[in-house]
């Protein structure tokens, strides 16, 4: 229900306006009109206990006194649908109460409050609701820490989430703190942190403890228990093997630590090495045995001790003494590939005894390669830091000793690299269109190319839509789910490159969703919705649509459209409708799936507000009247049983008004004299009353056919294609109905030359409104026509008038109907034709006009003239390498008419003498391509195709061509008059003709 709204004077809505602006410094007294003004609320990050009823307040002032409603995450929040939720009296205050159960983790979200009264509304902050959280500590399991002496230590508290994040301290289990220092301090993470470890650290037990605040209370984790241990023997130095030639020195080197610092023990062969035999090339000195001036068969293996009270450390070594020539170890003429600027390495493991020397060559010749690009190891590698392509060669490794030597080969070459030199772009494309990623590579040729893609890092499936090329990826009919990084990998056996891009895909908007309708009123109700995901492209607009179940169930109709940035709108209703709405997202991609219906409502009833609109009134028959209008629709009828009074009476003379009363769109007046106007009214009505009185429109009763003819009809021809009409125009009184146009009402009667068959087909020419002249053009020429005239209205032609007969003179004739042109040899050629198909008067010649021509280069024009009846022509031909070019024309005692355009053919070879050829056209083509409507025949003639554009019928061969003017093509024309002007040309129906051709 609408409250009235207070009546205030001019001066107080001035005063009231003024407080308005001095409101922020001035108290308004609250009986004096005012808009609401929010004095209390909840703070806008709002945590509460879960233990306690949740109060979110909301108090404002105003005059009248404001009344509060709320939004709940940006949709209205419907105070009166949850019984454990209500508003206290007088106030905005929502009072949520948990006494007989429930979880107030459901009400959790982003609350605003709105206080409205007749001068506005205020808005709360958005008070974000939360309620706090003290989890308990995970049940775990915490074994005692065993750490070395002197070694870091982390121990990690990792408390549950509460809200508010709880405070960590530490403590021992028997509640005494942890000191702290710089050797033991606590991370911002909570963690505890030993930067090294000493034996006092063991003395008690550690317990991490969270405080949380709105509970009050601190859970403490399972306390750790710390073992500090000393350490075991570990290795420094373990002995390796050595391997000896006869008279070399060497040692064996045994290093280990621990705590306490283990002691060391040889033996030899398993044996402690004071009980085996002496040797006098060796010696012991602690944790090293020295070897010198060693001899074959003093060959052993030496084990080391290193031990301490916490364990102990054993390892081998053998001392093999030999006496072996170098030999290489790799396989002869090994192949290494490197792309090129990149490290590499070239490898020739050896042995000998003695150990040899190892160098290097490039291409057998040179110095030793060390130093600079190259670096020699002892293994025998060689280690180059950038292959060039200069470095491409055969590399020689050579080992030496005393007893001989050895060499190997390795060729290197050097590749290009693999590189993408255009790779995707991020793009962001419509869905269902076909975006191409590009993937152009340069690569080494001798090596072998992969190229894969991966879509989010991992391999693409490419499928039926996926189009994998040389230079990219297209994708067809682009789907949401393609959506992704995509990743473009080109890889050899030596190196690889990769470009990645980002492909957007812009979707039509998903479907709102969770409609609800509030503030129901009789001529209104607030519609609330939830957007759906707008698929990267930003939502537009919203068509908010309705269905009614009455007169067209299940049908949907716009009722209004919003903007993408709201999810609410105030609709306006009409009475007596069923109303339930959906609503439809829209961005620039297209349009979303409807929303699922709201629920319904339905407004009350009411007399009709408008009448119908596109009120006429016609005759269909001379002795009546239809009255028509545009019914009114679902939303306009307002109300049960809707029907529509119809008024109508005469207008001059001015008769008695008549009326009847009907449900449908339309009403037929009898009896009615023929074509007089009516004055009509229509209004609508239904069992709420009548809709306010309708204007009044004109309309007519029905025509009957005009009963007089124009008369004193004087043609002029104009030219031989044209003539000019006038005529002495009917009474108005005879026409009974409305004028609507003069016909002309033309045919051929004759040809002016013997024996040419023509077509008397009728044909018109329409003269809109009331008029007196107008030109009947599109005539054959040299002909005889016979022409009648009538007036027309809405019922059709009246009386024809006398009819009257006219010539046309003499006009150009219509092109040859082809030229054939024959060359039986290289010294003649052979033209033949036929006469035009028009000759629109007497023929008296031909001429034919032609060129030689090679290329670009032209010879002399000749001109030759023949008689009427001459159709073939022999030139002997002076120049047996030159094409020529022939152009032929009809001609009549007015002048010559379109030509027929030909060249000869170009001579191929000596083969050609043997072959005759045929060539013939019909029309003017001088590009030597066929007309346009023509086709050619397998005998090489090219043939008019049937053309129906000429309102004319000018028999089998076709038809002509005219002029704007209406004269042919080629016509001498005679200039109009200023005040004549063409009539709209129609025929009837058309009959077959045979043209006949004759000369006079």
């Amino acid at each position: 229900m609408v409250m009235p709204r207070p009546h205030l004077s001019p001066a107080g809505i001035a005063f009231a306006l003024c407080l308005q602006h001095l409101v922020s410094t001035i108290e308004v007294p609250l009986d004096l009109p005012q808009p609401p003004t929010i004095t209390k609320q909840s703070v806008k990050d709002y945590i509460v206990d879960p233990r306690d009823n949740i109060f979110i307040e909301c108090e404002a002032k105003g005059n009248p006194v404001p009344t509060f409603s709320w939004t709940r995450n940006g949709k209205f929040f419907n105070v009166a649908k949850d019984p454990k939720v209500s508003m206290r009296r007088r106030s905005g205050t929502l009072v949520i109460d948990f006494h007989s159960g429930g979880r107030p983790e459901d009400y959790e979200g982003e609350y605003q409050c709105f206080a409205r009264n007749d001068y506005g509304t205020a808005l709360s902050s958005k008070i974000h609701l939360q309620v706090s959280k003290s989890p308990l500590w995970p049940k775990e399991k915490v074994d005692v820490i065993e750490v070395d002496e002197g070694a870091p230590l982390s121990l990690q508290c990792n408390p549950p989430p509460g809200l508010p994040p709880p405070v960590i301290f530490w403590m021992s289990s028997s509640m005494e703190p942890i000191q702290q220092d710089k050797r033991v301090s606590q991370g911002q993470n909570g963690d505890l942190y030993f930067s090294n470890v000493i034996l006092q650290d063991a003395l008690t037990d550690y317990s991490c403890n969270a405080r949380f605040h709105f509970t009050h209370t601190i859970q403490q984790k399972n306390p750790y228990t710390l073992k500090v241990k000393t350490t075991a023997p570990y290795w420094l130095d373990e002995p390796e093997n050595l391997i000896l030639a006869p008279g070399e020195d060497g040692r064996l080197v045994c290093r280990a630590n621990g705590n306490p610092k283990p002691s060391i023990q040889w033996l030899v062969n398993g044996e402690p090495i004071e009980a085996s035999a002496h040797n006098p090339s060796r010696e012991v000195a602690g944790d090293t045995i020295v070897f010198r001036d060693t001899q074959i068969g003093s060959s052993a293996v030496y084990q080391c001790n290193a031990s301490n009270e916490h364990g102990y450390l054993l390892a081998n070594a053998f001392v093999s003494v030999l006496d072996v020539p170098p030999r290489i170890l790799a396989p002869r003429n090994q192949l290494i590939k490197v792309i090129q600027n990149n490290r590499t390495r070239l490898d020739c493991p050896f042995f000998g005894s003695p150990i040899p020397t190892l160098r290097w060559f490039k291409n057998g010749q040179g110095n030793t390669l060390d130093g600079g690009n190259y670096k020699a190891h002892e293994n025998g590698s060689l280690e180059m830091f950038m292959a060039r392509k200069e470095d491409q060669g055969i590399y020689t490794c050579v080992a030496t000793n005393i007893l001989g030597k050895a060499e190997a080969q390795v060729r290197l070459e050097v590749k290009d690299p693999t590189r993408i030199v255009r790779g995707p772009e991020d793009q962001v494309v419509k869905r269902g269109s076909m975006p191409r990623l590009h993937c152009r590579i340069k690569h080494d040729p001798t090596l072998r190319l992969t190229v894969t893609w991966l879509k989010d890092d991992a391999p693409l499936y490419l499928g039926s839509r996926m189009k994998k090329e040389d230079d990219g990826l297209t994708i067809l009919g682009v789907a949401e789910r393609d959506q992704g990084d995509y990743t473009c990998v080109a890889s050899t056996e030596l190196d690889k490159d990769s470009a990645k891009a980002y492909l957007t895909v812009l979707g039509r908007p998903d479907q709102p969703r969770d409609l609800e309708l509030t503030d129901l009123k009789e001529r209104s109700v607030q519609l609330t919705w939830i957007p759906g995901d707008d698929n990267n492209s930003p939502i537009t607009d919203y068509i908010v649509q309705f269905e009614e179940d009455r007169l067209q169930p299940g049908v949907w109709h716009n009722h209004s459209r919003y903007p993408g940035s709201v999810n609410s709108a105030l609709l306006s209703l009409s009475p007596y409708v069923n109303y339930q709405f959906r609503v439809i997202a829209v961005n620039d991609v297209g349009s979303s799936v409807p929303s699922e219906p709201s629920e319904r409502y339905q407004t009350n009833g009411a007399r009709p507000e408008i009448n119908p609109t596109g009120v006429q009134g016609a005759g269909t028959q001379k002795n009546n009247m239809e009255i028509t209008w545009t019914p009114l629709n679902a939303t306009q009828a307002y109300g049960p049983n809707l029907r529509y009074i119809v008024r109508w009476r005469r207008r001059d003379p001015r008769g008695p008004w008549h009326n009847e009363t009907v449900k449908g769109p339309r009403h037929v007046v009898w009896n009615t004299p023929i074509y007089v106007p009516y004055e009509i009214k229509v209004q609508a009505e239904n069992d709420f009353g009548r809709a306010p009185e309708p204007d009044t429109y004109i309309g007519y009763s029905g025509e009957d056919y005009p009963k007089a003819a124009p008369t004193d009809v004087r043609i002029r021809v104009l030219n031989s294609t044209a003539i000019a009409l006038t005529w002495t125009r009917v009474h108005l009184d005879t026409i009974q109905g409305q004028l609507k146009e003069y016909r002309a009402y033309f045919w051929r009667d004759s040809s002016l030359l013997k024996n040419l068959w023509v077509s008397k087909k009728r044909q018109f020419v329409s003269f809109p409104g009331d008029r007196n002249r107008g030109i009947v053009s599109r005539l054959f020429p040299y002909s005889n026509y016979k022409l009648e005239m009538v007036v027309t209205n809405g019922r059709g032609d009246g009386p024809r008038s006398e009819v009257k007969e006219f010539p046309t003179p003499e006009g150009v004739p219509s092109p040859p109907r082809y030229l054939r042109i024959r060359q039986p040899n290289l010294e003649i050629i052979n033209l033949e034709w036929d006469h035009p198909e028009h000759p629109n008067g007497v023929l008296t010649g031909y001429s034919l006009r032609y060129q030689p021509f090679n290329g670009t280069k032209t010879g002399r024009t000749v001109v030759e003239n023949f008689s009427p009846n001459q159709t073939r022509f022999t030139l002997q031909r002076t120049d047996p390498i030159s094409r020529y070019r022939f152009m032929l024309r009809a001609r009549t005692q007015v002048g010559e008419g379109e030509p027929v355009v030909e060249e000869s053919p170009a001579l191929l070879d000596e083969a050609y003498t043997k072959n005759q050829v045929d060539i013939a056209t019909q029309g003017c083509d001088e590009d030597n391509k066929p007309l346009p409507n023509s086709q050619t025949s397998l005998d090489g003639t090219i043939k008019q195709q049937e053309s129906d554009d000429s309102l004319v019928d000018y028999g089998e061969g076709g038809e002509g061509q005219f002029n704007e003017d209406g004269s042919f093509i080629g016509q001498y024309t005679v200039k109009k008059d200023k005040e004549e002007t063409e009539g709209n040309e129609s025929s009837e129906a058309t009959s077959p003709v045979n043209a006949i051709y004759s000369l006079a």
